[in-house]
């Protein structure tokens, strides 16, 4: 399957949709992958892993794709009112706080919003998760949406929060603002599980606990490829 960036800015320059997977996290990287750096098992028989060894945490951090701010925008408070200001591009618009009234991210100031100058287009059948970059440390929250990128292609903006109020200072060119997860639609109904699925979870417990190290990953984890 096969995801398409197309640059609608006019400006050549303009900094490419990344894999989530080349752009990991400092703190991620500069991690141990164990308790004090020592592949021990502990006395109660767990894995002294730490969070880096947590695949379900790997596999959100390197989902799809982000897309990065094209130039700098710093943040200001003045009078009692948020002001932005931009390098290049149409890069920051905005919505009324009366648009989103009862969101439970709100603030005291208008929803400012990323202008994304990437169209995104998905195979028929497809749609596109937008959300803020995962276990990434950010000064704003976008709010998370889905687009059925398969029948619409056009850019898709970015609303968003500044989680400190009084934040001032610079968000800086290349900073990550959305991650874009493609996924298959599909119909789904919900189920209560049977005597026979806790049996069944019983069993996947039981053949956890043979292991020491890397138990899901080696027993039951699926790559995911994204290029």
């Amino acid at each position: 399957m096969k995801i398409t960036f197309t640059n609608m800015s006019q400006f050549p320059d303009l900094e490419k949709p990344q894999l989530a997977s080349k752009v990991i996290p400092e703190w991620y990287k500069e991690t141990l992958s164990y308790v004090g750096d020592k592949k021990i098992p502990q006395s109660n028989g767990t894995s002294p892993g730490t969070i880096k060894k947590c695949v379900p945490v790997f596999d959100a951090i390197t989902a799809g794709y982000i897309i990065v701010s094209p130039a700098d925008v710093y943040v200001s408070i003045k009078g009692g009112e948020q002001f932005f200001y931009w390098a290049a591009l149409d890069l920051i618009a905005f919505h009324s706080i009366e648009q989103a009234s009862n969101h439970p991210n709100k603030k005291p100031f208008p929803y400012p919003k990323w202008v994304n100058h990437w169209s995104i287009k998905t195979p028929k059948g497809y749609s596109s998760l937008f959300v803020q970059p995962f276990h990434r440390e950010s000064v704003f929250t976008i709010l998370p949406g889905i687009v059925d990128t398969d029948t619409y292609s056009g850019p898709v903006n970015f609303p968003m929060v500044i989680n400190d109020t009084t934040f001032e200072g610079l968000i800086p060119k290349g900073t990550p603002i959305a991650q874009v997860i493609p996924f298959k639609r599909e119909s789904w109904e919900m189920e209560l599980g049977s005597q026979k699925d806790v049996e069944q979870q019983v069993n996947i417990l039981n053949k956890l606990s043979t292991v020491f190290f890397n138990r899901y990953k080696t027993m039951f984890w699926n790559k995911k490829e994204y290029k």
